[in-house]
């Protein structure tokens, strides 16, 4: 049984038991800012667990990509090494929302494994929390697992989401690998860290609330998490020993075997590499379908360092070429069944690998060059730890995960001094911005939530009207519900129905005013804390307003117009970046302000201006065209089938908003929109730029504001076409001929000045003295920079043939310094080493090669004694 087919049983068991198949969420969890990557089944379901949010189910069930790597999953190293570490893996899972509880749950499991997939029941066994005698219970008079097939533990059969909050006991389920595979020893039983009883399903019973004193409070209506790994069963089903070994790996490794041109069993170093590239490759291909981009921070380095381990046991296995991206395409495609829309997304994916690949092969032999000398070193002196400043080193400057240091040196029994490298990395965090403390997202605050629990609900009415009016919900002052607000505070209104947009997908929340005879308020921003929910910031001017109370709201309709145009604008924009740059871009982020929108990218390379004049112009044209702008409710699965475009990672329901703009552009969208492409009026860039790897950004504005631009740069040219005394169509000839004319002058200015210096120089040989039979020319020439004095010691150099010349003087309140010695007098004096005590004398310091030396100092008063000190410092030089 192929793990396609045990992922679509499972499925389809649970859905014949009155279970929703809930498709896998992203690997970017929402409304987490605790957690990096979904690492489990029920991270999505978080909320319905806590009573937070209420579903059309009680029951669900889902196969869940996950992935575990970075924060406390700092194990890569083990990733190709054992039988089950990996950092992509699938979870199945069923879940009850206080439906069902321990009876159905255990049955469940029970007949799904030995009925369904028909396992040995002589090879399975059981485990409950040490007191839970209920789950034994069920487990054996319900099931007739034997007792002494049932274990009881404590530290691994306790669940919680927290130090606080929902909380129970777990049940396990064990398979016996065999005698032949564990640790040998007589007292091998579950429980053992040996590989023989391998835990293949977890059910998770919460029914405690836990409290901040420990106390263990009943909830009123416990819930199921249960988790198998994908992986772990079909390990089961297939009769193999490890992982790695079943088709959902083994075809992928069978693959990269067949680039490199080698046999997985034949060598255990080239099976490990293989291995480590199947695993990694599934974790890439599926980071970056979800909207993940390699970087320096939070998700995306993990992903770096994930792609740079692998692209290293590429290079183990012989490749010099980008690899990594053909593997990951293959992952996408051998598992497209499965995932259609990730799989859909192979040539961005292949391209962001590809050209992290690239940049990584640039300066992995720099960095090897480097390892490789340090190593040198510390064996010449018998030491072998790695020190922190190197390591730090190779991790900046290139690109060097830790973890990827260390697996290159392990085998040669050399370690890294960690607290050197975290010394190193704490002072640069000090010099640059904070590092990732989450998700990136706020959490919602629990006022919200509760609210929506009692049915408070907002409905939006801003497609179709500007003003409308609506009831006065809840009132909130401090995050705390009140039941009147007065003159003066600052509060947050959520009424039944408003015309104001929330802050959301880039879009700026709405502005306006809620009023009515006995209170008016300025709405000074309105956000979306939850998709029911629309809460309005609010200054009271003047009266006092009651919840309840009957209110119009309205929206300032100038600034709501600038909105739309920027917003219709973005999707204009995206369409023509599409077209001129190629189907890789995607959507990578959003703002949409009434002064500009920004928009960010993936793109590869800078946009050159020859492609932002072709974007722009794409963008007029089509707002020339005037196409009316439309928009209708489809199902999510129609709308994506349709080519409608949408955020990665973005979670959606079943219906959508689609946005469409003739045939020119079709996205997924909430926001509000402009009529027709004509009422943006203008589109104009303004900067293009990176901000991360493989990630661009586009600043732009429009209609008035892209207006005035126009006019303000012609007010310039004017300005500047009266200083040039042209008209603004000659401005270019005459600026041309302008600077032709000063090129002329600085040639001739530097001709004179040759000459000066020509002149000066055979003036100064006047002033050469004899040092122990060197001739020595100290002398003074203000006015002068490093650059000119530089140019006459040139000079001076050629017609004294023999000697040492030393120049400085005053120039513009900095004192230059330069120290120049004949090739055939090095070996006696090295100018290096003359300037260094005649700097100090002006307060400088300087250095060079032992034929010319330069140092800049800051005490003009100096100069005379720097001159009188010359002879005396060549002097001691020469003995």
């Amino acid at each position: 049984m192929t793990g396609s087919e045990i992922r679509d049983r499972f499925l389809n068991f649970f859905a014949e038991r009155g279970h929703t198949i809930v498709p896998s969420s992203s690997l970017v969890p929402h409304n987490d800012p605790t957690l990096l990557f979904t690492n489990a089944g029920m991270n999505q379901f978080k909320d319905c667990f806590l009573g937070a949010e209420k579903r059309a189910y009680v029951r669900a069930t889902s196969s869940q990509k996950c992935v575990r790597a970075g924060g406390k999953h700092n194990d890569l190293e083990n990733v190709g090494r054992t039988a089950r570490h990996h950092t992509f893996f699938e979870m199945l899972g069923n879940f009850s929302f206080g439906d069902y509880f321990k009876k159905e749950a255990i049955a469940f499991a029970w007949e799904f494994l030995t009925k369904e997939l028909k396992l040995d029941t002589d090879r399975l066994y059981v485990t409950v929390y040490t007191d839970d005698d209920e789950a034994a219970h069920i487990w054996h008079q319900q099931e007739g697992v034997p007792k002494e097939r049932i274990y009881r533990f404590e530290e691994d059969n306790f669940w919680s989401m927290g130090d606080t909050g929902p909380c129970g006991p777990c049940s396990e389920i064990f398979w016996d690998n065999g005698p032949g595979t564990g640790c040998g020893s007589p007292d091998c039983a579950v429980g053992c860290e040996c590989d023989r009883y391998m835990e293949i399903w977890n059910n998770v019973f919460m029914q405690f609330n836990r409290q901040p004193s420990g106390e263990l409070i009943p909830l009123p209506k416990p819930a199921v998490d249960t988790g198998m790994g994908l992986e772990r069963i079909t390990t089961v089903m297939q009769q193999k020993t490890s992982n790695y070994d079943t088709n959902l790996l083994h075809d992928i490794i069978r693959h990269i075997a067949s680039l490199a041109g080698k046999t997985y069993g034949d060598n255990e170093e080239h099976d490990v590499s293989m291995r480590v590239m199947a695993d990694h490759s599934r974790a890439t291909a599926f980071l970056i379908a979800d909207g993940i981009l390699p970087s320096n921070e939070g998700r995306g380095y993990v992903l770096r360092r994930i792609m740079r381990r692998a692209m290293r046991h590429a290079k183990m296995l012989g490749f010099e070429d980008p690899i990594l991206y053909k593997t990951a395409v293959f992952v996408l495609e051998f598992m497209a069944t499965a995932y259609p829309a990730e799989a859909a997304r192979k040539d961005f994916v292949a391209k962001v690998v590809e050209n992290e690949e690239e940049r990584f092969i640039q300066t992995l032999d720099n960095g090897l060059r480097i390892l490789q000398d340090e190593v040198a070193k510390l064996a010449a002196v018998g030491q072998q730890t790695i020190p922190g400043a190197t390591v730090f080193k190779l991790y900046d400057t290139y690109g060097f995960p830790v973890d990827l240091t260390a697996d290159i040196v392990e085998k040669d029994g050399y370690i890294l001094d960690e607290a050197g490298f975290k010394s190193c990395m704490e002072e640069q965090r000090k010099k640059a911005r904070a590092h990732w403390k989450g998700s990136g997202e706020e959490a919602v605050s629990a006022i919200y939530k509760e609210l929506v629990d009692q049915g408070v609900r907002s409905h939006f009415s801003g497609y179709q009207t500007l003003e409308d009016e609506g009831k006065v919900l809840a009132l909130i002052r401090d995050g705390e519900v009140v039941e009147e607000v007065t003159c003066g505070e600052m509060i947050e209104v959520i009424c039944s129905t408003t015309p104001c947009y929330g802050e959301s997908g880039g879009q700026s929340g709405d502005t306006g005013s809620i009023g009515n005879q006995q209170a008016q308020l300025r709405i000074l921003d309105t956000r979306k804390p939850l998709p029911e929910l629309l809460v309005h910031s609010c200054e009271v001017v003047t009266g006092a307003l009651r919840k309840r109370s009957k209110v119009t709201i309205k929206v300032d309709a100038g600034r709501r117009l600038q909105i739309v145009r920027n917003h219709t604008a973005t999707h204009l924009l995206q369409a023509a970046l599409q077209q001129i740059l190629g189907d890789h871009v995607k959507q990578a982020g959003s703002q949409v302000t009434p002064e500009r929108l920004r928009f960010d990218f993936t793109h590869f390379s800078p946009v050159t201006h020859a492609e932002l004049k072709q974007i722009e112009e794409l963008v007029n044209s089509e707002i020339r065209r005037n196409t009316t702008v439309s928009n209708r409710e489809m199902a999510a699965d129609e709308a994506i089938a349709a080519g409608a475009m949408a955020l990665f990672g973005e979670k959606y329901g079943d219906r959508v908003r689609v946005v469409e703009i003739g045939a020119f552009s079709m996205e997924l969208c909430g926001g509000t929109h402009a009529s027709a492409a004509g009422d943006i009026g203008l589109f104009r860039i303004l900067s293009e730029g990176g901000i991360a790897a493989g990630v661009r950004r586009i600043e732009a504005i429009t209609g008035d504001t892209a207006l005035g631009q126009v006019h303000q740069q012609q007010q310039r040219l004017e300005q500047i076409g009266q200083l040039l005394k042209s008209d603004p169509a000659n401005l270019e000839q005459r600026l041309q001929k302008l600077l032709d004319h000063q090129r002329q002058l600085e040639k001739e200015l530097e001709q004179m000045q040759a000459q000066a210096n020509a002149n000066l120089g055979t003036d100064l040989l006047a002033q050469v003295q004899e040092i122990s039979g060197i001739k020595l020319l100290a002398a003074r020439i203000d006015g002068s920079d490093g650059k000119q004095l530089r140019e006459i010691s040139d000079q001076l150099r050629d017609k004294l043939q023999s000697g040492v010349i030393v120049l400085t003087g005053d120039c513009a309140g900095k004192v230059p310094l330069l120290v120049v010695v004949t090739k055939d007098l090095t070996s006696k004096v090295a100018a290096g080493k003359l300037i260094k005590p005649l700097a100090e004398i002006i307060g400088g310091r300087g250095g060079g090669r032992p034929d010319m030396a330069q140092a800049g100092g800051k005490d003009a008063a100096q100069i005379d004694k720097l001159l009188n000190a010359a002879p005396q410092q060549l002097t001691a030089l020469l003995k």
